[in-house]
């Protein structure tokens, strides 16, 4: 079943909008934020933007010393803590320190994620794109959903990517134990994941005032793609033999200031009152996938389908459950 609310609003802001153009004249003084991935890339500037607009903005870190160098030079009220997304014990207490300051959590920004590495096994033998990206993301959003509710207008917006469009859930094999690994083809599952996660997410928690939504953040370069080459990145067209940046790509590329435009629109915009579980693009919503549209662009139908969303809630519960995560009824 599709969701037929996919398509732009008219946001008023553009693909190269920056996370301050956003931001401009709001004031989020008395907000609570958590921020997964906030000392890198995109998430670098979030933090900076969302912070320099009032906000409280906790940033989990697997890596606090490397954290705390590069939030340092960012004013406002930003505080780390250590928390390691492939790692569930470690994910459920830093839920559990947070949910014991008292404090509502008005904002939950699922920004953190590793993309097309080698096969690596983390927790109860899970592949990890889709343990750290979708597992431990879920296991977070489940361990501080009190202090979401407690909010009573709460969003979560997780980080899904323009990948998914290379292919659904690995339905039949999630954690690649019985077929080859593909980097890319785990990252996809992944990042469908994550937006499937959202719509389910939404669908659970709406009527306590708590809106979900899913956002591809555009074509960046970050630490991100710490595991390609450059002659991969080279035979995707990305960048040139000598390293430097193809002007078609530039022009569709994004800085990491405006790639962190969308998840901070999708997370303070008045005009999203009312809607959620929604994939967004470009500082608005997408518009659901037809024919026409390329391969960089649109949301495609498998993460839109509420039926998906359900089953997918259910195999991660189990999975959760078998690492020794406590999911909350």
């Amino acid at each position: 079943m599709t969701y037929t609310a996919q398509r732009p609003i008219g946001s008023g802001f553009f693909p190269k909008s920056t996370a301050k153009d956003v931001l401009e004249g709001l004031d989020l003084s008395g907000k609570n934020i958590i921020l997964t991935g906030g000392y890198s890339g995109i998430g670098l500037e979030m933090v900076r933007a969302l912070a320099g607009a009032g906000a409280r903005v906790t940033v989990p870190a697997r890596r606090v010393d490397a954290a705390e160098a590069a939030l340092a030079p960012i004013e406002g009220d930003i505080e780390i803590a250590e928390m390691d997304l492939a790692n569930i014990a470690s994910v459920s207490k830093f839920a559990v320190d947070y949910m014991d300051t008292g404090r509502s959590l008005d904002i939950l920004i699922n920004n953190a994620g590793i993309m097309a590495c080698p096969e690596t096994r983390i927790g109860p033998n899970w592949e990890a794109q889709f343990g750290v990206n979708h597992l431990g993301h879920m296991a977070l959003t489940l361990g501080v959903r009190d202090s979401l509710r407690k909010s009573q207008s709460a969003r979560l917006v997780q980080l899904s990517s323009t990948a998914h469009i290379r292919g659904d859930v690995n339905w039949a094999d999630p954690h690649y134990h019985d077929t080859p690994y593909d980097k890319w083809q785990a990252y996809a599952s992944a990042k469908s994941a994550n937006a499937l996660f959202a719509l389910g997410f939404d669908a659970r928690e709406r009527d306590y005032d708590i809106r979900a939504f899913s956002v591809h953040p555009g074509g960046i370069f970050t630490p991100l793609q710490k595991h390609l080459s450059n002659e991969e990145m080279v035979a995707m067209g990305w960048k040139n033999a000598d390293g430097t940046v193809p002007d078609a790509v530039q022009k569709i590329f994004k800085t990491p200031e405006q790639g962190a435009s969308t998840a901070v629109w999708a997370a303070t915009s008045g005009k999203l009152e009312g809607m959620g579980g929604l994939y967004c693009e470009d500082c608005d919503i997408a518009f659901l996938a037809a024919e026409d549209s390329q391969r960089w662009e649109h949301a495609r139908d498998w993460i839109c389908d509420s039926q998906k969303a359900d089953q997918l809630w259910t195999m991660s519960v189990d999975m959760l459950k078998e690492a020794g995560f406590s999911v909350p009824d």
